[in-house]
């Protein structure tokens, strides 16, 4: 028994944050900002959407393009680092949302390994036999944690989300073995310091912009291209591959520079390497769903997909998998209905 991803979906905010506009709020340049991370801009939700509106839109994009019924999923995992609230699940609001009736729905905080780390939860409840459909999702809402005064932090992340389907399979298709890590002595040079039952929310750690994202940068840097390339090549000799073997890999979308020094010390071609960070910034949670939604169309029935991510906790992984058959897309006329439908939906709950 296997779980193959079948549909696709995602959704970015309409509006777009670009170098030339930061370089407005801090000190620095354009050239300075692509030349450091390969970001040319980000896609920015405003103030009256949450994380699980993201999550909600690239569910909902999934639906409109995939024959899929909404009552058969069983089970919705939402990978976030931004949720709605400290109590009350995200997932929650997202099942709402979307219609998910008949499924129960939990958050994964992994920071920009969430999705991996859920995706490995997801399949191994399919392979267990106990569920047949379960959506994945990956959204966060950066913009919210990050402090617009801070040039280190601001330049690099952006709102977004992405969500796939998992199915069983008797076929060999689908996820295959992976290797998950953590290292809590990182924790402290990557994360947020207040707003959690350590630092609870006061007026002295808003004064001291406590509740923005601190990152030690040059030891990330270094963290995340030595993790992620030896948990890659760890994973291709568990799952018996080589580097010749893999027709594409999906790396989380930090750093252009790191991206391109993991496929250097993979000894894997970057034409190989699906990169959307020019576009997006880091999405943290969304970053490896939105890669899948944005290249879906050149992934073929059995090419053989290296996913690989670090982000804070420390958390780190590589996942193989063989790409199976998508569901049956819907027609325009079906597309036209679900969004009417859809909007029906939302206007109910207004």
């Amino acid at each position: 028994m296997n779980a193959v991803i079948t549909a696709v979906g995602g959704y970015v905010p309409a509006a777009i944050l670009d170098n030339k506009t930061i370089c407005e709020k801090v000190e620095t340049s354009e050239l300075w900002i692509e030349k450091r991370t390969g970001i040319k801009e980000r896609r920015i939700a405003d103030e009256n959407t949450a994380t699980s509106d993201l999550a909600s839109a690239a569910i909902e994009n999934l639906f409109e393009h995939y024959d899929v019924d909404r009552n058969e999923i069983e089970a919705l995992i939402i990978a976030t680092a931004t949720p709605d609230h400290i109590l009350a699940p995200t997932a929650s609001k997202v099942c709402e949302k979307n219609g998910l009736t008949n499924a129960f729905g939990l958050d994964i905080n992994a920071a920009c390994s969430g999705f991996l780390y859920a995706l490995e939860l997801a399949s191994s409840m399919i392979e267990s036999g106990r569920y047949e459909k379960i959506i994945v999702a990956g959204a966060d809402k950066m913009s919210s944690i990050v402090d617009y005064e801070n040039r280190d932090t601001c330049i690099l992340f952006g709102d977004g989300a992405g969500a796939v389907l998992l199915e069983k399979t008797q076929s060999d298709y689908g996820i295959m073995k992976s290797i998950l890590r953590t290292d809590g002595g990182g924790t402290s040079s990557l994360f947020v310091p207040a707003g959690g039952s350590k630092m609870p929310a006061t007026m002295q750690s808003i004064v001291h912009r406590s509740h923005f994202i601190k990152q030690e940068g040059p030891y990330v840097f270094k963290k995340a291209v030595s993790s992620m390339s030896k948990v890659s090549k760890d994973v291709l000799i568990k799952n018996e591959l080589d580097t010749e073997d893999i027709d594409w890999v999906i790396p989380h979308q930090a750093n252009l520079r790191i991206i391109k020094t993991v496929s250097e010390n993979l000894n894997i071609d970057i034409n190989k390497v699906k990169v959307n960070i020019e576009r997006y910034g880091n999405t943290t949670s969304a970053t490896i769903p939105l890669c899948l939604w944005d290249f879906k169309d050149d992934f073929k029935k059995g090419q053989y997909l290296l996913i690989t991510t670090f982000g804070a906790g420390f958390s780190w992984g590589a996942l193989c998998l063989k790409w199976g058959t998508m569901r049956k897309k819907r027609h325009r006329s079906q597309v036209h209905q679900s969004r009417k439908l859809s909007y029906e939906a939302v206007l109910q709950q207004m």
